[in-house]
């Protein structure tokens, strides 16, 4: 199976776990893009009524409302039941990267906002450790010179992110992309407490102890893991 059949895969089996009148976090990707479209299969066959979603990208939220799907800011909502996004890498002990997409930042914001997570992946995603897929900072333009010196004297081989036209590439919020070309991250933990120390890094994309399960696409079906904390 091709990957993309993998994605829709995973991305329709999760729609199954949306009940109705949830509040859902919808993320990023090309694999949430086959679970929106699920989610609107089902609201336009009446198995599923009620719903209403918070996006983390301005893409989601567009898909989502062409294809009727009620969209609302996180400001106006007191909770989120459960979020469906993807993710870029995910290892055996259920930590995870993301930010491929570039929107690491409201991401996290949803997902810690939410009280079940679940990441859809094909099954090139599951690795056995962290590191292989670049590692996402946001950094504010001002100063992001400055940040740049200080993850490469840290040895974390840094790159700004460009854009298809050669340019830096601008985030949602206006900002940055620094990928940390690591290869391997030995210490997840050590790695965002660092990460978290460092002024003008707005968010990054190590997401830990964060997921609840993770839906993979496999040639040999949908498989279904818990992650346990």
């Amino acid at each position: 199976m091709s990957q993309d059949e993998l994605k829709k895969m995973a991305g329709k089996w999760a729609s199954k776990y949306i009940e109705d009148d949830m509040t859902v976090g919808l993320g990023t990707g090309t694999t949430v893009k086959f679970l929106v479209d699920a989610v609107a299969e089902r609201l336009n066959n009446k198995t599923l009524k009620g719903i209403r979603a918070v996006c983390t990208s301005s893409r989601t939220a567009n898909q989502a409302k062409g294809l009727g799907i009620p969209v609302v800011d996180l400001n106006d909502v007191s909770h989120i039941d459960l979020c469906i996004d993807g993710a870029d890498e995910v290892d055996e002990h259920f930590q995870g990267i993301k930010g491929g997409g570039g929107a690491q930042t409201l991401e996290k914001m949803v997902a810690t906002n939410s009280l079940r997570n679940i990441w859809i992946v094909d099954a090139s995603k599951m690795v056995k450790q962290l590191g292989t897929f670049p590692l996402p900072t946001e950094v504010i333009p001002f100063g992001c010179e400055r940040v740049f010196t200080k993850l490469k004297w840290a040895g974390l081989e840094p790159k700004f992110r460009l854009d298809d036209a050669g340019k830096r590439f601008v985030t949602h919020n206006g900002n940055y992309i620094i990928d940390l070309h690591l290869g391997r991250i030995d210490h997840p933990h050590k790695l965002a407490q660092y990460l978290d120390r460092q002024v003008g890094i707005l968010e990054h994309g190590l997401f830990l102890d964060i997921v609840d399960e993770v839906v993979v696409g496999t040639n040999d079906g949908v498989r279904e893991y818990k992650a346990l904390r």
